[in-house]
């Protein structure tokens, strides 16, 4: 049986969500109130377009149940509360009409119905609503004076977030949703009938965790840091006794972590600060590995610290542009910029678990070295021999590890062990692979002109990749002239290595193979005038010349 049909997966209209005896609970923790005008206007025109579209689908809502009745809101805090605005702020538009005394007992009575059936029951004696929904310790409060009295509180020192709050009713206050109670009453049906939502109902923040994780896999991008935080949060104030002063310590921890990262990040920092010293955990596993290891308060204070601690490196080896690597202990780092560029220009970031624990432990030039030795092996595994990632994972766990417990106190202790020694393509292996490796040069030019260039700087001429332009010999968009010498295969090798080169202006365009020869004869570049050397440019040349390319790779990414 799939997760899916465990977690009760169904689709059910905002009406049907809020329209029962159910009540909503945003976790203490989970993320502030956090959607700005630009989503709000974007909600107001699919509900104005209902009319044309029939229904709109608001996408996942993600709900853990507590009890029969009662959920907690994992995912869709955001679209929950600005639609429970909505209503309120129509609720407002009634209200007034009573208030001139228009339709007022037939108003007041569509209020108490549209309370009851969306916003929850009123107390008798205080007449505050006990809400359907209820928000966060931020925003809870202020949520539920709008909800008691259809207008925003008076009050000083409002938070940003409450902010949000008071400009999104206020929003949609401003827009027209009838002239008549009956009309604004007769709106609200219509659009809470018409905004249809998927429904999954989960028993357990594991299982939620699970759901998460299968649901970004199907590109559906969803807040994994806000279930993490949301139980770290709860394992340090289990008992209900931790001073507000302490949780909001917590909490601006929390977002500073956030902020230097970036949330598309977190997941991954998360990961790999796991597995930089903690037995290797899939992204599938990691949730329940860090749910059991910490499980105290004391455990779940310390691991929010080390996230805190390792939160700004992770940043830094995001960014090898920061001018943090040319300060930091005297300029001592300055050499890891080149190689960090080369990871983050290819997307490759399992190296950083390593990283992580060989900056805490080592010193700079063996940090440097180690950070050499993966830029190669990266280069030879991810890039041109297209090695498992997982397989690669694992493997730098275990030297995570070792470097973690104090086994490893140098660069030659990574480069010289089995794990190492097993990811790193022979020079057989990454030469022949080279030699017939192609890459879409109309996507890709950066990463080309960056593997050329560092080619080009092994022979002796050194050139930064952004100062060069991309040539094609046989040309993107080939003349009749050249399928004299390629044949129908000339739009086959464009984007073969061996078809590419660099030169510091791109206005060949389209000129015969004797004309171009003469201006790689003019150029300070090493690899134009060695295509020079031939005298035509035919497959065999091509062939020839991308093996003998291949030769400079294997020297130019190689660890002795």
């Amino acid at each position: 049986m799939s997760d899916f049909m465990l977690m009760e997966p169904a689709n059910q209209s905002l009406s049907e969500l809020l329209g029962n005896a159910a009540k909503y609970t945003v976790p203490h923790f989970q993320r502030d109130y956090s959607w700005e005008q630009e989503q709000w206007e974007d909600l107001w025109a699919d509900i104005e377009n209902l009319e044309q579209e029939g229904f709109h689908y608001m996408g996942y809502i993600v709900l853990q149940r507590k009890s029969q009745n009662d959920f907690e809101v994992i995912d869709g805090q955001q679209r929950l509360v600005t639609l429970s605005l909505l209503i309120l702020a129509a609720m407002q538009h009634i209200q007034q009409l009573a208030e001139k005394g228009e339709d007022a007992e037939n108003n007041e009575n569509r209020l108490e119905e549209i309370t009851r059936r969306y916003i929850g029951p009123k107390d008798i004696v205080s007449l505050r609503v006990s809400g359907r929904l209820t928000l966060n310790r931020n925003n809870g409060r202020f949520y539920k004076d709008i909800c008691s009295n259809l207008r925003v509180p008076q009050s000083r020192g409002i938070t940003v977030t409450n902010r949000l709050l008071s400009r999104v009713f206020e929003f949609f206050c401003g827009k027209n949703m009838g002239s008549s109670g009956e009309e604004i009453a007769a709106f609200i049906n219509k659009f809470s009938s018409r905004l249809i939502f998927t429904k999954i109902v989960v028993q357990d923040s594991l299982n939620a965790y699970k759901v998460f994780e299968t649901l970004n896999a199907r590109g559906v991008q969803l807040s994994t840091p806000d279930l993490l935080k949301n139980y770290i949060f709860s394992v340090v104030a289990q008992n209900d006794d931790v001073p507000h002063e302490t949780l909001d310590d917590l909490d601006e921890t929390w977002s500073t972590i956030l902020t230097q990262l970036g949330e598309n990040n977190f997941t991954d920092f998360v990961r790999y600060h796991h597995n930089s010293r903690r037995s290797f955990s899939t992204k599938r596993d990691l949730f329940k590995s860090v749910s059991q290891l910490y499980t105290t308060r004391k455990q779940a204070h310390d691991y929010l610290r080390s996230l805190s601690d390792a939160a700004p490196l992770y940043g830094f080896l995001s960014d090898p542009y920061d001018p943090w690597w040319g300060q930091h202990e005297n300029g001592k780092y300055r050499e890891a910029t080149h190689f960090l560029e080369g990871l983050k220009l290819f997307g490759i970031r399992q190296p950083y678990m390593v990283l992580m624990t060989a900056f805490e432990k080592f010193t700079p030039p063996e940090f440097i070295k180690t950070l050499e030795y993966l830029y190669c092996l990266s280069i030879r595994y991810n890039v041109i021999c297209g090695g498992s990632a997982n397989e690669q994972e694992k493997r730098y766990n275990n030297i995570a590890m070792k470097i973690s417990s104090g086994e490893f106190k140098r660069a030659s202790k990574i480069k010289n062990s089995p794990d190492y020694s097993y990811l790193y393509p022979s020079d057989d292996a990454f030469q022949n692979a080279f030699t017939y490796y192609k890459m879409p040069s109309r996507r890709s030019s950066k990463k080309i002109r960056f593997l050329l260039a560092e080619i080009e700087s092994k022979l002796g001429h050194k050139v930064r990749y952004s100062d060069t332009k991309l040539e094609h010999i046989c040309p993107y968009n080939p003349d009749p002239q050249w399928y004299q010498d390629f044949g129908e295969g000339a739009n086959d090798i464009v984007d073969r290595l061996g078809n590419m080169l660099l030169v510091e202006k791109d206005d060949l365009g389209r000129v015969d193979f004797t004309t171009k020869k003469s201006y790689y004869l003019q150029t300070p570049f090493k690899l134009p005038k060695k295509i020079a050397e031939y005298d035509c440019w035919d497959l065999s040349t091509l062939n020839n010349y991308q093996s003998w390319l291949a030769v400079q790779a294997v020297r130019t990414w190689r660890v002795n």
